[in-house]
């Protein structure tokens, strides 16, 4: 049988939402590949789709029917008795207890548009307790929402009109590659690349200019680059006309030299002067794109550097033109039409950074079942054990996933869902504005369901049958019902798989008017706080992140056990070799792992993978203490503390 090649989309957390070519032979997808003709895509794919994701649909652990927890293990039983068991056990709780007593939870494994069926269901259904807040990037977003009206950003291709680029703690070459080639052209038309990062990564080959700042800084910094210009008389003259609070800005700026400002960062008075040098003076003022990652506001401080890295762009103008800007977030369901979902006020919120608190404290009712999907919350969240000890503490949890993950362990039922290339869906994008068509492009194993029919099932089961029991592509035309007439038709999709949000600006702001009451930005009034400081028992920051070869807590390796690798400059080792064993110590528990020397790190950061599983020893969020940005309810991930001390028995010699 000849091989077909089928266009889609891919849906995993990642901001470029890529075109793929999936190639299928005899049944089986054999390859996937970068979409040529899509926009952005190009024809290429990061390495953990394009390598691992054929392997994913076909590894042996997957699930293939719903497991019941029974006599401590799980037991295979039949979708009838799975689906008339939650259906009864959530009736059953709601008659008794009221819908808040049911606690949902739905984070990144899934970008897919129609997620959001589900969130209508449990709506309808309940309303059910939910998750507030966003561990992602609460902080940004909240931030931009504050300062802009909308955290929302240029087209992409409003880079090939930048003077200059600032990659602010965003790596490229891992979490968005497919802005790699615009930097590139820009750079070979003239444009200054400078690059802020904790690691001299790939990306600093791109750049004119490498700063590597203290931990936690980046608010500091900014306001030292914004009183430096001010000093230069480079604030644009007439930042008044769109800057509320203006003269409050000015006055926290001055409240400092730019050389206090400076100091938490430990960098040079000469760096700051080269990185001023990026933004010129007066309203001449070539376009400067600042490229915003999600690392540097997940932390105490995190919504404060946003706000202060925003406040610099408005101040001096680069914003509201084309090829300027802050670009931290394109809101990617921003063209779609979800009014399935809601308005609905949920009867209350768990602080999704905090939630084993939040689940083990909530009264009145207590919450008493648990429903899990696109997420592996005890993998991914701070505080792991602590998570799936509370998660063990309820009457029922569900959990929707493709694998046994940390969290599925913690679950009385496990219910096995496709994966992107076995579900027909939409998606859209946080760092672009084309809109994709996810298509299934085999079907799903047998003893496998979507997340759709699963929804289906259960509202069969408890009288919402006629809401939910329609097809995949009613959902796709009712979510582009807004945009259809205007070139995003779910047939665009099929003939083009992937078609620009009509609605989205090409420059956002545009003319400087923003999306506040006022048409103003707001900017930052008061100074930040910093993160807490290292010394000789915690000498380092632990920093778990995200890596080519993994998308979160999807990938095989993650899952074997054994230690994981940590990275440190060497003059952080503490005389421990290259390759040896060592334990990472937190003031929440210790990890053992294999030490590996990287001159290419701050000597104040111990980089590790983000993902790792907790029953594979690997998870480094099992020392991190849940705890709240200042802004947006994100997680403060990277200012936990950590020692690395030689391992409690003897160091096996590793390979290097």
């Amino acid at each position: 049988m000849p091989a077909d090649r089928i266009r889609t989309t891919c849906n995993r957390d990642c901001p470029d939402a890529c075109g793929i070519l999936a190639t299928v032979e005899d049944g089986r997808v054999v390859r996937v590949q970068g979409d040529p003709d899509h926009p952005v895509t190009r024809g290429f794919l990061c390495e953990r789709t394009n390598r691992d994701y054929p392997a994913r649909l076909y590894d042996p652990e997957r699930l293939r029917s719903p497991l019941l927890r029974r006599a401590g293990g799980f037991v295979p039983i039949d979708w009838e008795e799975a689906l008339d068991r939650v259906a009864e056990r959530m009736l059953t709780i709601r008659a008794e207890s009221g819908g808040a007593a049911i606690f949902r939870y739905r984070c990144g494994g899934s970008l897919g548009v129609l997620k959001a069926v589900t969130d209508a269901f449990f709506d309808r259904f309940g309303p059910v307790s939910v998750k507030g807040g966003d561990i992602c990037s609460g902080a940004g977003e909240a931030a931009q929402e504050l300062d802009f009206g909308a955290a929302e950003a240029n087209d992409l291709f409003e880079l090939r009109n930048a003077a200059a680029i600032v990659v602010w703690g965003r790596n490229l070459f891992t979490s968005a590659v497919h802005q790699i080639p615009l930097v590139r052209e820009a750079r070979a038309r003239g444009a200054r690349v400078a690059l802020i990062d904790l690691v001299r990564h790939r990306g600093a080959d791109l750049a004119d200019l490498f700063l590597q700042p203290n931990p936690g800084s980046d608010a500091f910094l900014a306001l030292a680059l914004s009183r430096r210009l001010l000093d230069r008389g480079a604030w644009h003259p007439d930042a008044g006309a769109w800057c509320a609070g203006l003269e409050e800005h000015r006055r926290l700026v001055a409240s400092r030299t730019a050389e206090d400002w400076l100091a938490p960062t430990g960098l040079p008075a000469a760096a700051l002067d080269e990185l001023a040098g990026f933004f010129a003076a007066g309203p001449a003022a070539e376009p400067v794109s600042i490229l915003l990652g999600w690392g540097l506001q997940r932390r105490a401080n995190g919504g404060a550097a946003v706000r202060a890295i925003d406040a610099l762009a408005a101040v001096t103008g680069q914003i509201g033109v084309a090829g300027a800007g802050v670009s931290f977030y394109c809101g990617r369901r921003s063209a779609f039409t979800l009014d399935f979902v809601g308005p609905v006020e949920p009867p209350r919120r768990l602080l999704e950074p905090l939630l084993a608190e939040e689940l083990d404290t909530a009264g009145d009712p207590p919450v008493r079942m648990v429903w899990i999907d696109a997420a592996n919350p005890v993998a991914m969240l701070p505080g792991s054990a602590r998570l799936a000890a509370a998660l063990r503490r309820r009457e029922f949890v569900v959990v929707v996933d493709s694998f046994l993950t940390d969290t599925a362990q913690c679950a009385d039922l496990v219910l096995p869902c496709a994966t992107m290339l076995e579900e027909d869906d939409l998606c859209g994008a946080y760092g672009h504005h084309w809109l994709g068509l996810q298509r299934a492009v085999v079907p799903p194993p047998e003893g496998v369901r979507t997340d759709l029919e699963i929804v289906r099932g259960l509202a069969r089961r408890v009288g919402l049958a006629e809401e939910f029991d329609h097809p995949v592509e009613e959902w796709q035309r009712r979510a582009l019902s807004r945009v259809a007439a205007a070139g995003a038709s779910l047939a665009e999709l099929r003939a083009r798989g992937a078609v620009r949000n009509p609605e989205a600006e090409r420059v956002v702001f545009a003319g400087r008017r923003f999306r506040t009451a006022d048409g103003r930005a707001r900017l930052l009034k008061e100074a930040p706080s910093a993160i807490p400081a290292t010394d000789e028992e915690w000498p380092l920051y632990l920093t778990a992140v995200s890596t080519p070869s993994s998308q979160g807590s999807q990938a095989v390796f993650q899952r074997r056990p054994g230690p994981p690798e940590a990275r440190v400059h060497p003059s952080a080792a503490g005389g421990l070799g290259d390759g040896a064993r060592a334990r990472v110590v937190s003031p929440h528990g210790e990890l053992e792992v294999v030490l590996r020397h990287d001159d290419r790190l701050h000597p104040r950061i111990l980089r590790m993978d983000k993902g790792g599983w907790r029953s594979a020893g690997r998870a480094a969020n099992a020392l991190i203490a849940p705890r709240a940005t200042d802004l947006g309810g994100g997680a403060c991930y990277y200012d936990e503390r950590v020692n690395l001390v030689p391992p409690a028995g003897p160091d096996p010699e590793l390979p290097v």
